[in-house]
């Protein structure tokens, strides 16, 4: 008898009718299967326990627990992986904090092509999910936090471009909270909707030693400031009267993506007279590689994130593949080779 190995599914939502239309549509889909659906994190965790789900869908607003509350307890005992799917909140974050492997915009769903739309990203992401390592930063943390000391940039023309996907909302929180403000300016692409860049850059503003913001056209490229793609704009870096400047405008999918990593990273690599350091983190996909090959080609030294520490290793391990990458490391030990990159190049 062949094995079934179509992803389980289950599906977790407060909502009678919305959870009768995600595990409706999701059956449609010939590699799913839902083995099961829960109305509260309670009833969740009798069903993760008698059906041994590969992925859960999990709702945030519920009534006696809420999704984030649930993640906490369940990630510690039961690393399952989960897609949140929530309204447009910084919620999301808290929950992708807390174990969530990604997330999914759940809108008014008023129309058949928003119903679809809807559906399809959260079986893409679904599918992503169901290959992903659950709990990869928390082990990062200690490590990352012995970084700060070092010494930082003199106003050499420096820029330090980061890119990431799947699992990068937390490994770029992990890298930038090890930051001190003593660095040149960081551009970063992680792969995200719009509305919710800004609520995540206002996130890590809060948290961070640096400034961080979400990027307008035109803004400047400053020591000891990330700039964040907007959602929905490729982000490229150029020259501006003072200085580095970034450009944020609409454009056609790249690698399926908006912002683009590729973007950002083909257009550091096209600056004259800049010394960059390039950094491809967790992600599916291979947006990013060719740009990190452009960048080091170019002068640029570059670091992939390693697969042990990856939620998925793929934008990584296709830049390895291609010889864009210069070093492998653990998410821990990225924010040392920043330091190490800063004092060598950039004194």
């Amino acid at each position: 008898m062949k094995k079934d190995k179509r992803i389980r599914v289950l599906v977790v939502d407060d909502s009678l009718s919305m959870r009768e239309f995600i595990a409706s549509e999701l059956s449609k889909d010939s590699g799913l299967v839902v083995v099961g659906k829960a109305a509260d994190p309670f009833e969740a965790s009798e069903k993760i326990m008698e059906l041994n789900p590969d992925v859960m869908t999990l709702d945030i607003e519920m009534p006696r627990m809420n999704g984030i509350e649930f993640l906490r307890k369940l990630m510690p005992q039961y690393p399952l992986p989960v897609v949140v799917v929530s309204a447009v909140s910084s919620s999301v974050f808290d929950a992708l904090n807390a174990g969530a492997v990604d997330f999914v915009t759940k809108t008014a769903l008023k129309t058949e092509a928003e119903k679809q739309q809807f559906i399809s990203e959260l079986v893409v992401k679904i599918k992503i999910a169901s290959i992903a390592k659950v709990g990869q930063h928390k082990n990062a943390r200690a490590k990352n936090k012995a970084a700060q000391k070092a010494a930082g940039s003199r106003g050499k023309s420096c820029l330090i471009a980061i890119g990431a996907s799947t699992g990068g909302t937390e490994a770029t929180s992990q890298i930038l909270k090890s930051l001190g403000t003593n660095l040149p300016g960081i551009v970063i692409v992680q792969h995200m909707p719009p509305m919710f860049t800004r609520l995540y850059a206002e996130r890590l503003n809060e948290t961070c030693a640096m400034a961080v913001k979400e990027a307008a056209d035109g803004d400047e490229i400053v020591p000891g400031r990330a700039l964040i793609a907007p959602g929905g704009l490729h982000m490229t870096v150029a020259r501006g009267k003072g200085g580095m400047i970034v450009e944020c405008r609409p454009g056609d999918k790249v690698n399926g993506h908006c912002p683009s990593v590729d973007v950002l990273f083909e257009s550091v690599a096209r600056l004259k007279n800049v010394d960059a350091l390039g950094i491809i983190l967790t992600g599916m996909g291979s947006d990013g590689a060719k740009g990190l090959l452009a960048m080091r080609n170019a002068g640029a030294e570059t670091i992939g994130q390693d697969q042990k520490t990856c939620v998925v290793y793929g934008m990584p391990a296709v830049a390895a593949n291609i010889g864009a990458v210069q070093v492998e490391l653990p998410l821990g030990d990225i924010a040392r080779r920043i330091y190490d990159w800063v004092n060598r190049v950039c004194r």
